[in-house]
């Protein structure tokens, strides 16, 4: 009978670096941390006080306390897209978060993906990529099969911008399709209105399994203020769409409370009537447990300087419990570093690049860089990954990629063919990917290792992540490489030209350099979180934990019958 044998990984933080190097690489880190905290705060504040006090005046809750009611007592929200947008200027306004709160709640000791507007922002309506941040959440419910609620009060489309929301493939009425997919696909959907619900906000209810609606409620194609006639007739839009019509006469809802409290507790009651997360099933008489070397470590672990090396095998034991993993073929393509740990109790493959230098395989003495892909490396993360697909285990890619090796050796040996053999397997795999990129996310590389492209369930990078096709130094090299030497050297002897060249490496460098921002790439959605390094393991148990709630939608063998072992066993 084959087993799981997961072995002691790591080691103290004073058995592999200096308590100095260790304090300077954290204090560099918390200075990180503390910026983007306050950009977080500013997000979760949407348009300030002055709005959270109309809401309160009319006897509501905000859309973040709404969240704290729904959520299980002690339990932590996790949210996805909290920088979309951030910076943005629409006409001297800004649309915090996109004016839609979307996140990871647990809610009857299960979890689910809310999606919230949020009501001090424009009475939440929809922004430029607004719908593409609710579709985004809608997506990994749909992969996961995890419920959906929707707390919806929306005003509609943010008119003066709707030409970025209202008409592209992913634009607005995308995610009525999405609501569609959803029920066609038997993933609850529980939707509580609390106030507005206009045009497509109207419209984003109807589909869900069951529809509360607050007596502050109304549900209509359009408002009173649009419909001819309306102010001599004395209309408002409560009267033509509030819960005496949609409960009462349309049926296009199904109850009424009479305040956002009541309605919440009712939503609570319909999770619960929902099955109890597989999970536990899936630990198959384990527990989840701590890493053995706390996770807040990881905090000191990297260097202020992106160049210099760390070891990706300290970083592992920081998130898997116990510090315990099974590496796969940990002497064939040691760049890449692939095996199996659990997190939260829950079995999850890993696959992640080795920072270090690495033998040369037929070149004796020799070291090769690390971060690179290389042949042999490539084919042991495909097959890894194509393993874990076939005995159903969640693959965590954990990428600090420069990218694929090139050169004459390297097309030699047919890295394109390996390469496309790798991307061909996360193009095909069912099984949920999520890819964290800690540090360099660049090239192909980014790619291959299952990067936003590939689909992964949830990407999430942090505070120091590098997301390019490559360095900025490097990039201004290449766009001016007609004007340089063979040793990248400024090729003219004309001070006026020099001088122009020097400045026009300069500006790309630095542009590039600043759209390597982890902010840059979570606002326009390139990447779901940032996330903070002491938060890294949080995140990780919870969506291992919601990639093992639901059973029947995909293959989840158990341990005994494993892929995986018939590769480990080839190894000798």
């Amino acid at each position: 009978m084959a087993r799981v044998l997961l072995k002691r990984l790591g080691s103290p933080i004073e058995k592999f670096t200096s308590s100095q190097v260790f304090q300077e690489n954290k204090d560099h880190m918390v200075e990180l941390e503390k910026d983007y905290t306050a950009k977080r705060q500013e997000v979760f504040s949407g348009w300030g006080e002055k709005y959270v006090e109309r809401i309160h005046k009319k006897k509501k809750l905000t859309a973040w306390e709404r969240i704290e009611q729904l959520k299980d007592p002690g339990s932590k929200v996790f949210p996805i897209g909290t920088f979309v947008n951030y910076g943005y200027d629409f006409d001297g306004r800004t649309s915090p978060g996109a004016g839609v709160i979307t996140a990871f709640v647990r809610v009857a000791n299960k979890y689910v993906v809310v999606i919230a507007n949020d009501n001090t922002v424009a009475s939440g309506a929809w922004w430029p990529q607004t719908p593409e941040k609710i579709q985004r959440a809608q997506k990994i419910a749909l992969k996961l099969r995890i419920p959906v609620v929707y707390l919806v009060d929306c005003s509609g489309l943010y008119l003066p911008e709707q030409s970025k929301s209202f008409p592209g493939f992913t634009g607005a009425g995308h995610i009525f399709k999405m609501n569609s997919l959803l029920s066609s696909h038997q993933v609850p959907q529980i939707t509580g209105v609390f106030g507005d619900c206009i045009a497509g906000g109207g419209y984003m209810p109807i589909i869900s399994d069951i529809v509360y609606m607050t007596e502050q409620a109304y549900m209509v194609i359009a408002g009173a203020a649009l419909i001819k006639g309306a102010k001599s007739q004395k209309m408002t839009s409560l009267g033509i769409g509030g819960p005496d019509v949609h409960v009462h006469i349309s049926n296009c809802a199904d109850y009424r409370c009479p305040n956002d409290e009541t309605l919440l507790e009712n939503i609570r009651r319909e999770i619960q009537k929902l099955p109890s997360s597989a999970a536990d099933y899936y630990r198959y008489g384990g527990q989840a447990a701590n890493p053995l070397f706390p996770a807040t470590e990881l905090q000191g672990l990297f260097p202020k300087d992106y160049r210099i090396a760390y070891d990706m095998r300290q970083v592992i034991a920081r998130l898997v419990d116990n510090s315990l993993f099974w590496e796969i073929l940990p002497d064939v393509g040691k760049e890449m570093i692939c095996g199996v740990g659990k997190i939260g109790g829950l079995y999850m493959g890993f696959i992640a690049n080795n920072i270090y230098l690495t033998d040369h395989p037929t070149q004796a003495g020799s070291k090769r860089p690390g971060s690179i892909l290389y042949q042999q490396g490539i084919a042991k993360i495909s097959a890894f990954s194509r393993a874990c697909n076939s005995d159903g285990i969640p693959i965590i890619w954990l990428q600090d990629i420069s990218g694929f090796d090139i050169g004459a050796e390297a097309e030699k040996q047919g890295l394109l063919g390996y390469g496309s053999n790798l991307l061909y397997t996360n193009s095909n795999n069912e099984v949920p990917m999520i890819t964290v990129l800690l540090r360099k996310a660049s090239g192909a590389g980014y790619y291959a290792l299952a990067g936003a492209p590939y689909d992964p369930v949830l990407q999430i990078s942090t505070p120091i992540t590098r997301l390019s096709v490559m360095d900025g130094k490097t990039l201004a090299i290449a766009t001016y490489n007609t004007r340089l030497d063979d040793n990248f050297e400024i090729a003219t002897s004309d001070p006026e030209e020099r001088a122009k060249i020097e400045k026009g490496m300069a500006d790309v460098q630095a542009r590039i350099e600043k759209d390597m921002d982890p902010i840059v790439s979570a606002r326009q959605m390139d990447t779901d979180e940032i996330v903070f390094m002491h938060e890294l393991r949080e995140y990780l148990e919870t969506i291992s934990e919601m990639c093992y709630q639901t059973t029947g939608y995909r293959t989840i063998k158990n341990p005994r019958i494993w892929s995986i072992h018939d590769i480990n066993a080839l190894q000798g």
